[in-house]
């Protein structure tokens, strides 16, 4: 990662891969917004950073004029974001079936997930907003590294980042814990849905 960070260089860049990152891709112009700068400066910070090869390029058509050009992070800017020792873990895991049986991985993630919730509800507390109480969870799982937000019509929490990726890939089983941790930490029900691939996936929890 410092390799990378050194080849990034000025704190702008840093600036504009953390924008891209929460979203789903962004056009100059909407760049430029959000980081408060020329349209001209952010124009050649993502060619830069192109060049580089953390941004590429897709179009998001209209159905009438040109279609717009968008910059989204490529899978080399996602080793900038901060991952858990995902082997380590993978390790463990794997040591746990062997010594125990094939069923201990899920019991441990299982006990795992049951205890991350009971400490996101002390977290929380007494808050009864759905929407408030979804706003103080997307902070704790933004400051965890999930890159997370909250979004409207409908309620939901958007994140666009896993520090575990790689155990989630392993037990794809971590995706029914990960629902129902929501579920009882915003005591609603809750859909799980995860779009997009590579370093633009993002999954998504609606709250109903």
């Amino acid at each position: 990662m410092q390799r990378l960070l050194a080849q990034i260089g000025r704190t702008q860049r840093l600036n504009a891969i953390n924008v891209l990152k929460r979203s789903a891709g962004l056009t100059v112009r909407e760049l430029a917004g959000e980081l408060g700068m020329s349209y001209m400066g952010a124009k050649q910070i993502c060619l830069d950073l192109e060049k580089d090869g953390f941004l590429q390029t897709f179009r998001r058509h209209h159905g009438v004029g040109r279609p717009e050009i968008l910059y989204s992070l490529t899978e080399k800017a996602q080793a900038l974001f901060p991952q858990a020792d995902n082997a380590v873990v993978l390790s463990l895991l794997d040591q746990a079936r062997k010594l125990f049986g094939a069923g201990t991985p899920e019991k441990l993630l299982f006990l795992h997930y049951q205890k991350l919730a009971e400490g996101y509800v002390s977290k929380l507390g007494d808050i009864t907003d759905p929407m408030e109480r979804a706003q103080k969870f997307a902070r704790i799982r933004d400051q965890e590294g999930y890159i997370a937000n909250v979004l409207e019509e409908p309620l939901r929490i958007v994140e666009r980042h896993h520090p575990l990726k790689g155990v989630v890939d392993s037990y794809p089983e971590i995706a029914a814990m990960e629902k129902d941790l929501f579920q009882k930490v915003l005591r609603q029900s809750v859909t799980r849905e995860q779009t997009g691939s590579g370093a633009g996936m993002q999954t998504v929890y609606v709250l109903s």
